[in-house]
């Protein structure tokens, strides 16, 4: 009975089976379409990991982020007890710049310590991440100014300055360290300054002019006495220098001796953007004497030395500079117009400045000279503009080729 109910009018003589097959076409296309649905699934959950993946990332890469340069940390240290991260470049850059507590809060700091679990946590991140990673221009930069591993000290804070004597007037002069007869310099004025908090009646007026026998200092405004043996006079801007208040800025000292004002190290050259005006902006050029300058381990201070022998090496030596008035600064003690006659001996710090700017391009064409650089750069070609090519502004736009500067070809 169960055959004939499975008979049909088309075709009288069939005989059915009580459970009927799937034909293998409908089973194919059945289990495609499951595998298609589970692929999606999986690729939409693919994507969703990825995404999350990349947020992590990111997240991560914000925390870890300098607090000075806002850029991914760099050979990172900790600042006690505050804990603030810093790249250890920039740390060191703020402590040489007078910073003497933590750069992001401000409180009072005593040392910047590598952290070597930040370390590890970086190294990691960039391992999964590598297009997070600092330039090589950023990390040879960082290299020269901090050395992994070694712990920064802040300088104790400067000290808070006098409340101001009200009852003393701005009109008056104050006398200078050796006015009084039992200073500790060895030294009295013969003239000394009478002391406006003790003797108003006979204070030295400063409507009357400088007081007989001193000058203020060119560095810390305080007067000086011209004769006592700690002054000192740059024959240059003829700007007289107390030697007393900051020893190593109130002085003139002798020319090859003198350090640069504002240039200590590397650092100060990569961000002085008179070094690169001394080269038409030609910022190819200056980043491949800075490559030079760090692979030879020069300093501003041999530079400058050896500008100052070559120009002693030529005939008139500082003459043509103090003709060109090089040396007309803006110092706060009253000075005398440089005389081209007078014997040049002592420099002061910002004059020195004057000669290392005006200077470090022909240096750099000497050195150039020597053929110490790689061959790729001394094989560039000539650019016929010379130095008044006015593409070297624009990186990149004149890079295959060299710039003349006075004799010498320059990249462009």
């Amino acid at each position: 009975m169960a055959e004939e109910e499975f008979k049909t009018d088309s075709d009288p003589q069939y005989t059915g089976n009580a459970s009927l097959t799937p034909s293998p076409t409908f089973e194919d296309q059945d289990s495609r379409k499951r595998f298609k649905e589970s692929e999606g699934s999986m690729d939409n959950q693919c994507k969703e990991d990825g995404g999350t993946e990349s947020q992590l990332v990111n997240d991560i890469a914000q925390e870890l982020e300098c607090g000075c340069c806002s850029e991914l940390l760099y050979k990172p240290v900790m600042v006690s007890p505050c804990q603030h991260t810093f790249c250890g470049s920039c740390c060191l850059l703020w402590i040489r710049n007078g910073g003497t507590n933590c750069p992001a809060c401000r409180a009072i700091s005593t040392t910047a310590s590598p952290s070597r679990p930040l370390q590890l946590v970086l190294d990691a991140l960039l391992r999964n991440a590598p297009q997070k990673a600092r330039t090589e221009r950023e990390r040879e930069q960082a290299d020269v100014i901090y050395k992994s591993g070694t712990t920064l000290r802040f300088p104790s804070p400067r000290e808070a300055s006098p409340e101001p004597n009200v009852n003393i007037s701005a009109e008056y002069a104050r006398p200078c360290p050796h006015c009084s007869p039992n200073n500790t310099y060895g030294w009295s004025c013969p003239l000394p300054i009478p002391d406006p908090a003790v003797d108003l009646e006979h204070a030295w007026h400063l409507d009357d002019g400088l007081p007989t026998g001193h000058v203020q200092c060119g560095n810390c405004e305080t007067f000086l006495a011209l004769r006592a043996p700690s002054t000192t006079r740059c024959d240059f801007c003829q700007t007289y220098f107390c030697g007393v208040g900051v020893p190593s800025r109130c002085s003139a000292a002798p020319i090859p001796l003198q350090q640069p004002h504002g240039f200590t190290d590397i650092g100060d050259l990569i961000q002085s953007s008179d070094v690169y005006e001394c080269f038409n902006s030609n910022t190819v050029e200056v980043e491949i004497m800075l490559d030079y300058i760090t692979a030879q381990g020069l300093s501003p201070r041999h530079i400058y030395r050896d500008i100052v022998k070559y120009i002693l090496e030529q005939p008139r030596q500082f003459r043509p500079l103090i003709e060109m008035e090089l040396f007309i600064v803006s110092h706060v003690g009253p000075r005398v117009e440089a005389d081209s006659s007078a014997s040049l001996h002592r420099i002061c710090r910002s004059c020195a400045c004057e000669i290392f700017i005006w200077g470090i391009k022909d240096w750099w064409i000497r050195e150039r000279r020597k053929g110490f650089l790689e061959e790729r750069i001394m094989n560039r070609k000539d650019c016929p503009a010379g130095g008044g090519c006015a593409m070297q502004s624009e990186f990149g736009l004149c890079n295959p080729v060299s710039i003349m500067f006075v004799s010498l070809n320059f990249s462009c």
